[in-house]
């Protein structure tokens, strides 16, 4: 299913509520069965909205989002991907989201790919630049100088922490009475702006700004391609003529995106899905590492063991019972 909505600076929920049918009950739209499960809601301060998604769906939908705000809006969006469990499904196990943090100006166009099957739980933060000064302008440090001051096209992605996790565990369900909901809401979306920035403060390559949207949208279809072919190591030359850019630019802008080389973002990939299959899957260590391409277990071995602290059999006794 394909959707095309139009956000004119108030959102997409209500657009893409109607698209697919579902029904809106005070602050929540929940997703009718026919379609899947879950739902959607949101709350708005002036300055400062936040939408939580908590769903899944039966079929795929490819989302494309036009953005056309008022002249000098120059919102900042923060989207905190895969920070809710994955919802349970009757007859089959539900793939969650991958779960990453995406900080990006509101005036950059997406088309977001919904697969079938999958848990989405996130929380997107859409704020003014003015309010974002008004909490984080005092921090000296040039990466978040950077972020506050970009007037053009950006995106930065990095991983998501424990405590962002934490964080987010405490907004699913009723955690307080109605008559709270919006002010404690409106502190745990500043929580996880503060978890958010925190981590900004760590990273060590500065964001790409003023990068091009046909850039943008090109380095993120490499990144598809790294989750698509994990058992093939990526080639920068053919990457670089799949992006119609040359290759220095190409390894800049993705490590300036994603603050991780192609390869080390590709090696990143290739370790969270070996957890994944360890954990939900029950595979064993040698069909996960021939499935993820390796043909020596011993260097998945030691690769694993580098990503995550843990040989990987020892990680998969650990969620067997064995000792």
């Amino acid at each position: 299913m394909k959707i095309s909505v139009v956000d004119k600076g108030s959102g997409i929920a209500q657009q893409f509520a109607r698209a697919i049918g579902a029904k809106t009950s005070g602050r929540f739209i929940y997703v009718p069965k026919s379609k899947g499960d879950g739902y959607i809601t949101g709350f708005s301060w002036g300055d400062l909205r936040m939408m939580i998604r908590n769903y899944y769906l039966q079929e795929p939908v490819l989302l494309e989002r036009t953005n056309e705000l008022a002249e000098g809006q120059e919102d900042i969006v923060v989207l905190l991907s895969g920070v809710f469990p994955p919802l349970l499904h009757e007859q089959e196990q539900l793939l969650p989201e991958s779960p990453h943090i995406m900080i990006c100006r509101h005036a950059v166009s997406a088309i977001a790919e919904m697969p079938s099957h999958t848990s989405f739980g996130s929380v997107t933060i859409v704020t003014s630049r003015k309010y974002l000064h008004q909490l984080f302008g005092h921090i000296d440090h040039p990466i978040v100088a950077n972020v506050l001051a970009a007037k053009e096209n950006f995106v930065v992605e990095m991983d998501i922490s424990p405590a962002i996790i934490a964080t987010a565990s405490e907004m699913l369900g009723q955690p307080v009475p109605e008559s709270l909901e919006s002010h404690y809401y409106r502190l745990k979306c500043e929580e996880l702006l503060c978890h958010t920035f925190a981590l900004l403060l760590k990273r060590e390559e500065l964001p790409a700004i003023g990068a091009h949207i046909n850039d943008i949208k090109a380095i993120y279809a490499i990144k598809a391609h790294l989750q698509a072919h994990l058992s093939e190591p990526p080639h920068i030359a053919e990457l670089a003529k799949q992006a119609k850019m040359s290759e220095p630019k190409l390894r800049q802008l993705f490590k300036r995106t994603f603050g991780r080389s192609v390869f080390e973002y590709y090696q990143f990939l290739r370790m969270e899905t070996a957890a994944r299959l360890l954990k939900d899957k029950k595979l064993t260590v040698s069909e996960v590492g021939y499935q993820l391409g390796f043909t020596n277990l011993s260097h998945f071995s030691r690769v694993f063991e580098q990503h995550t602290g843990m040989k990987p059999k020892k990680y998969s006794a650990a969620f067997i019972g064995i000792k």
